[in-house]
């Protein structure tokens, strides 16, 4: 007994003794003078606070976020740090001094502001670093690809950043990285094929960026990768069928981009998958056979917003882990997916069918689902509910029951189908009519030949009288021209006519009075040469100062101007320049004459010469600014929304908007204004603009054609940027150092940061703190409108809102909702104040049963995947990237309806 006991103080003694070395190893003082400086160093440039890192004290022992070994350093974590009061007035990306601690393996700075771009230094001086975090750090330019020579990382994030420009190919050579996180920034280009030599990656995070081109089939080869997420980007292209042999992948997240092509059937391989969101593409086409009933450990599906079709299998309703299933607004047809036997797993779960075209009759009881959503379908007959704690929502359907379609809707498609169609319950009053004797049909089929004939006789009349009609007037308007202007020329075109008067295009002048007015159109009188015409000064005869665009027919062609006075003769708006008259009796120059503008265009009042003796320029004070860009918005929403069709100005840009003595705007360059590409009016709009015969401009940086609302869109955001930076010349160019300079801009527009805008804000510019907030506000409208994706900038309908309004854009309290984030053009903006961004949710998207203003859909990925979690599907609250958090929206509500019994 006595031995025990000695047995057992000796051990105790050992396990004290082990312990007092552990907390003295961890304690060690750092040995090295030169990381002490470093870190001194370090604690300056960072200026952090003596509290948290005391000078006076050993580094190693005493400073948060340190850790050493074997008296060097090995960790610093600066996340969770404050700043003193002057480290706040001017943070820095300032950490040169880190390259004298050679040893380090670790920085995480998640959450602590660093504004500036990534040191080269990280790549060519940290040999040993293993983990680098860089979080919400408000970092911007480029990632350096001096990254890719850290060969011992292992986990690199640089989540919810300022970051542009391309993924640099050379990360591709971190051979033992397993995460990377680059999502949440302005990344640009397409994913490097490179990232397929990533040994050993688990999870591969790029979503929420601006990435383009085809997803690279070499990442078929990541065999360790559990979680891929590429979602909201402009990725094109098919699913690669490599992703077939990615066996341990857990999360795919394809959503929000424009992939297009089916399912790979090789999809059916991967049997660790636990979430497939694949929303808000272009897929179409069959699921593939037994997709479901091979991937039995999903939890989460969301395959809306795409243009699949085909029936849907059974084997949804047995399976075990499935929680949310999402397959609405697609072409899925068919009756009900047959419920088996065992279907208590679907008890649990959540379904949204919504908007197909299933039909059919549903043979069971709603009451047995947690939770699912049929509306916009054609179900037929009665609705059985018999647990009314249980939600289901049916509207637009076929059924006996509130809110369905319409009876002639309803008949049209089980008709089209060859199918019945049970009338809503009620009898069907449409009854075959009695069969008719045989001299009855005969009757009939006299009267409907006498009335035939009779009708043919009758068109055959009066195309005859309407062809003498038109030839009596050809002669008397030959008879006409003969007397006024003499033969006929030759050619392939009569000489216009002398004098003549268009209706709505002004007063007619003679060509003499126009020579009068600009001196013979003297090199004095030139304003610019145009791209449809020469613009020169000009003064009545009654001293009223006017403009005149003279339109030589040896340069331009006739539709250059005819287009313009037609569209003059039909539309009027004060937000256009005014057409005071026309002269066009001269044989190759047509005149135009529009009403003078005091203040010239944008480009040339931007800027005034003061009165003072240095020569100096007074700019425009920031409410003549706001007024200008309202007033433009004005009148491109008209050009836009309330003409039939829509017609696109082509050519908005500082020199095309013109300001009269009191800085209102009217818009001018209205010789490129054309129907909007693929409108159905286009046929209408032929009479009203005649098309030239010159080619028209393409496609330009804007992503789109010159012939689309979205391209006046983006050439609008320009003009915005110009109104906020003072750098003119924005709008008009296309070139590599305008796109560099924008790159370098846009950053510098944040939603959550007001002052990072002051970075780009013209230094003549004087505004107050609530002044700020409006240039702030229209900085966001601006990098909204310039959304490389047209189909995600907003409308000059939303725009224009926002501009009259622009403190709503920046004041959350004005609503109720989050920020919201871009949608497709696929989806309804109506219903929302603006509808451009979608909502950012902090809430985790894999809670059962959790929706936001999107209905059913609320189990989407709302949310970003977060990089903390260790199981790999789990969302996190980060915020969304800065362009794409614009126009604060009102809740969007869905109507759900808890059915009764009966």
């Amino acid at each position: 007994m006595e031995a025990q006991r000695n047995a057992l103080s000796i051990f105790l003694l050992a396990v004290i003794l082990f312990l007092i070395l552990c907390v003295v190893a961890q304690k060690a003082r750092l040995s090295s003078p030169i990381e002490r400086r470093a870190l001194l160093d370090l604690r300056a440039s960072l200026g952090l606070r003596g509290k948290d890192w005391p000078i006076k004290s050993d580094p190693c022992s005493s400073w948060l976020g340190i850790e050493c070994r074997n008296g060097s350093v090995s960790k610093i974590s600066v996340s969770g740090l404050k700043r003193t009061r002057l480290g706040r007035l001017s943070p820095k990306f300032n950490v040169d001094s880190m390259v004298n601690l050679a040893r380090l393996v670790s920085f995480n700075a998640s959450g602590f502001p660093l504004p500036g771009s990534i040191p080269d230094s990280f790549g060519n001086r940290l040999a040993n670093l293993e983990v680098l975090d860089l979080r919400s750090c408000n970092t911007s330019g480029s990632i350096p690809g001096t990254l890719g020579n850290l060969s011992r990382l292992t986990s690199l994030y640089l989540h919810d950043n300022n970051l542009a420009g391309l993924i640099p190919a050379t990360l591709g050579l971190l051979r033992n990285l397993k995460f990377l996180d680059l999502s949440v920034n302005s990344l640009t280009g397409s994913i490097p094929s490179s990232f397929g030599s990533f040994g050993n990656m688990e999870r591969l995070e790029l979503a929420s960026n601006y990435l383009s081109e085809s997803i690279p089939p070499s990442l078929g080869t990541l065999r360790g990768l559990q979680v891929f997420n590429v979602s909201d980007n402009n990725l094109s292209g098919s699913i690669p069928i490599q992703f077939g042999n990615l066996s341990r992948l857990v999360k795919l997240d394809l959503s929000r981009n424009s992939l297009y092509g089916s399912l790979p059937e090789e999809l059916k391989m991967l049997r660790s998958l636990k979430m497939m969101i694949m929303a808000d593409n272009e897929l179409e086409g069959r699921l593939p056979v037994d997709l479901f009933s091979s991937l039995v450990e999903l939890q989460i599906v969301d395959l809306s917003r795409n243009k699949l079709d085909g029936a849907l299998n059974a084997t949804i309703w047995s399976m075990p882990k499935l929680q949310p299933l999402d397959v609405s607004s697609n072409n899925f047809t068919g009756p009900f997916p047959g419920l088996r036997s065992n279907i208590s797993a679907t008890t649990a779960a959540m379904f949204n069918l919504s908007n197909n075209f299933f039909y059919g009759t549903l043979n069971f009881s709603l009451g047995m689902f947690r939770f699912i959503d049929l509306s916009g379908n054609y179900f037929e007959g009665k609705v059985v509910v018999n647990n009314t704690k249980r939600y289901a929502i049916i509207d637009r359907n076929c059924l006996q029951a509130l809110k369905q379609r319409t009876l002639e809707d309803c008949r049209l498609f089980y008709t089209d189908r060859g199918l019945s169609f049970d009338n809503f319950g009620a009898p069907d009053t449409m009854q075959p009519p009695p069969a008719e004797s045989s001299s009855e049909s005969r009757k009939r089929l006299i009267f409907i030949l006498a009335g035939v004939v009779g009708g043919l006789g009758f068109i055959v009349l009066l195309v005859l009288i309407l062809v003498l009609v038109l030839r009596h007037n050809k002669g008397i308007g030959n008879q006409r021209r003969n007397a006024d202007v003499g033969p006929v020329p030759e050619g392939d075109s009569p000489q216009l006519p002398k004098d003549p008067t268009i209706a709505g295009a002004g007063d007619p002048f003679t060509y003499e009075q126009l020579l009068l007015a600009t001196d013979n159109f003297s090199e004095t009188n030139l304003i610019k040469q145009g791209h449809s015409g020469d613009l020169f000064r000009g003064i009545l005869e009654a001293g009223i100062p006017v403009v005149i665009k003279r339109v030589s027919l040896s340069s331009f062609k006739k539709e250059s101007y005819m287009m313009e006075l037609d569209l003059f003769r039909k539309l009027s708006h004060p937000r256009f320049v005014l057409l005071l008259g026309h002269c066009l009796e001269h044989e190759t120059e047509k005149l135009l004459v529009y009403k003078h503008m005091p203040n010239g265009d944008l480009a040339n009042s931007f800027y005034r010469a003061t009165n003072s003796d240095d020569d100096s320029l007074q700019s425009l004070d920031w409410i003549t600014r706001l007024k200008v860009a309202t007033g433009a918005a004005e009148g491109l929403f008209h050009l836009h929304h309330e003409c039939n069709p829509s017609l696109v100005h082509r050519d908005v840009q500082a020199s095309s908007i013109l300001l009269d003595d009191k800085f209102e705007v009217r818009l001018g360059s209205l010789s490129e204004v054309r129907a909007q590409e693929g409108d159905t009016h286009q046929n209408v709009l032929k009479r009203l603009l005649r098309k030239p015969q010159t080619s028209e401009p393409g496609p330009s940086a804007s992503g789109s054609s010159s012939t689309t609302c979205a391209y006046d869109v983006y050439c609008f955001g320009k003009v915005l940027l110009e109104l906020i930076t003072g750098k003119l010349g924005i709008g008009k160019a296309e070139d590599a150092s305008t796109k560099e300079w924008l790159e370098q801009s846009l950053p510098c527009i944040s939603i959550y940061e007001k002052e990072l805008v002051t970075k780009i804000m013209d230094p003549s510019l004087i505004v107050d703190e609530d002044l700020l907030e409006e240039v702030w506000a229209m900085a966001i409208v601006a990098r909204s409108c310039l959304n490389p994706k047209p189909s995600k900038r907003p409308s000059m309908k939303h725009i224009l809102k926002a501009l009259e309004n622009p403190l709503k854009v920046v004041r959350e309290e004005s609503f109720s909702s989050a920020r919201l984030r871009t949608t497709s053009s696929r989806r309804s903006w109506g219903s929302a104040f603006f509808g451009s961004w979608r909502q950012s949710s902090s809430e985790s998207a894999t809670i059962p049963g959790h929706q936001n203003r999107e209905g059913f859909s609320g189990f989407r990925q709302a949310g970003r995947l977060g990089s903390h979690g260790s199981d790999g599907i789990e969302h996190s609250s980060s915020r969304k990237r800065l362009s794409n958090e614009v126009f604060p929206e009102p809740m969007e509500m869905q109507d759900m309806e808890m059915l009764d019994e009966n």
